[in-house]
């Protein structure tokens, strides 16, 4: 079986393989250099402030309840401490949409700034799993050395070493992940109670932590480059005016090593022309996926600025202006004009503010208080010995408020009947939601004419919070 490799000497080969993947389909380890530099700082400060809320978030609580929760099990969801519940089901999908149309507006002007700055997939690989990598076994270029290097007793008590806090810090992040999905105090439980009282929580939180160490001690770029669908189909969205780390070519080509010139030369002898790239290739050894940025705009890019960093730091020392990698657009390298506002950019910017402002009308003058009065099924309307007729309905109250919610029941129509409670329902508990059921009892000669349309009313402390229409049967009656 032979393997048809593609052509090299074009161009644009680079476009027909990936960086991480060899010519036979193995995979080719990325041994990346650590950055150091102006970006690198800012990012550190920014994954710092995102971790510090990732890991903080759980252990706030507002009215009581978490700062932050996903409980798909109990359908109960909280945002920034604001309770939904499945009622409020359309401001998740509104929600989705904004956020849906929010990353097509953003990575049409800015390119794929998310995955370098803010994705929890690149804030937890480049700045924990990589720096302990660095901290054990040195830059990438150490890295590769090392591990061709001849296994040793030393050498293997560094590598378990390292695979161990790669596990445990895999474990912590499953843990914390958990966390937003039942709660931090049911987490604890799990955590404090003997295993087998908890043995469905401690295998998903294994599940996870193997997931998470699989990620990020093996799998790492590729997440990024074979799974994330956003690098997919960012090349739908970006075009010549994006915003993007890229490449100077205009100043940067052609490309050639620094030449030291020698003050003997001939005064008629002339140099070739060159650009100011001197192809030291720090970028490439810098990209956390392996690519080179001065091939343009390319799948695998992040976005991470890594390179920007390099390639100033080069520019510095051979005395040259910085910026040759730089947050810009393909339009304004070639044109020397930066122009972000294209047709595309108005309308999808036009569907964002439309899609948003439904959104937060929504969400502002959302119900705080949920009503639902539905007759009993299965229940057939009843004759009393006194010669009333009696329907049995369900009442059922979710209250969104941070504290309780007094409840009163009225008939509003018509004006003869009488309502009886079947339990306590008086109060509806903060952010909970109560189910009750009642009778509704009314004369036979208010009954004229078969079924009648009811109104009820449910209010608190005076104020109606919801009216209902529904029905009292009498055809089942004989």
């Amino acid at each position: 079986m032979s393997i048809i490799k593609a052509p090299t000497d074009t161009p644009d080969s680079f476009r027909n393989k990936v960086s991480s993947i060899g010519a036979e389909g193995a995979r080719n380890w990325i041994y990346a250099k650590k950055p150091s530099g102006k970006f690198y700082n800012a990012r550190t400060v920014v994954s710092v402030l995102l971790l510090a809320f990732l890991f903080g978030a759980p252990f706030i609580k507002v009215n009581g309840h978490p700062f932050m929760l996903f409980n798909i099990i109990e359908r109960k969801f909280v945002f920034f401490g604001m309770v939904f519940f499945p009622q409020d089901f359309y401001l998740v999908v509104l929600g989705l949409l904004t956020a849906l149309v929010s990353i097509f507006l953003f990575t049409a002007i800015f390119g794929r700034l998310w995955c370098g700055w803010l994705c929890p997939q690149t804030v937890f690989l480049e700045m924990l799993f990589r720096k302990i990598e660095f901290l054990f076994e040195g830059d990438g270029r150490q890295q590769r050395q090392y591990n061709e290097a001849p296994m040793t007793p030393g050498k293997f008590i560094k590598k378990v070493l390292k695979q161990a806090i790669f596990f445990a810090l895999s474990f912590f992040i499953a843990n914390m992940f958990l966390s937003y999905i039942i709660g931090i105090d049911e987490l604890k439980k799990i955590v404090t109670d003997p295993p087998a009282q908890h043995l469905v929580g401690l295998f998903a939180i294994l599940i996870f932590s193997f997931l998470f160490y699989g990620v990020f001690a093996w799998f790492r770029e590729q997440a990024c480059i074979i799974v994330c669908p956003y690098g997919r189909y960012q090349s739908a969205l970006v075009d010549a005016n994006t915003i993007a780390v890229s490449y100077d070519f205009k100043r940067g080509e052609p490309r050639g090593k620094l030449v030291k010139i020698d003050p003997k030369r001939s005064a008629t002898e002339t140099l070739p022309s060159r650009g100011d790239c001197v192809d030291c290739k720090q970028c490439v050894d810098v990209c956390p996926t392996g690519i080179d940025i001065r091939n343009g705009i390319q799948l695998e890019c992040v976005n991470c600025t890594a390179c920007i960093d390099a390639c100033d730091a080069v520019m510095t020392k051979i005395k040259k202006p910085k910026g040759l990698i730089r947050y810009t657009s393909l339009n304004a390298i070639r044109e020397g004009k930066f122009k972000w506002l294209s047709p595309r950019i108005l309308g999808y910017a036009g569907v964002w503010i439309a899609i948003t402002s439904l959104f937060l009308f929504f969400f502002l003058t959302r119900p705080m208080t949920e009503v639902l009065i539905l007759r009993q099924p299965g229940s057939l309307a009843q004759k009393q010995a006194n010669g009333e007729i009696v329907n049995f309905y369900l009442l059922q109250i979710v209250n969104k408020q941070a504290y309780d919610v007094p409840i009163e029941l009225k008939l509003i129509a018509p004006d003869k009947g009488q309502i009886t409670m079947v339990g306590e329902m008086a109060s509806v508990p903060r952010i909970a939601e109560k189910t009750g059921r009642f009778f509704l009892s009314m004369p036979k000669d208010a009954l004229a004419g078969g079924d009648v349309n009811v109104k009820f009313g449910v209010y608190s402390q005076g104020k109606l919070l919801k009216e209902v229409d529904t029905k009292f049967l009498t055809t089942t009656l004989n």
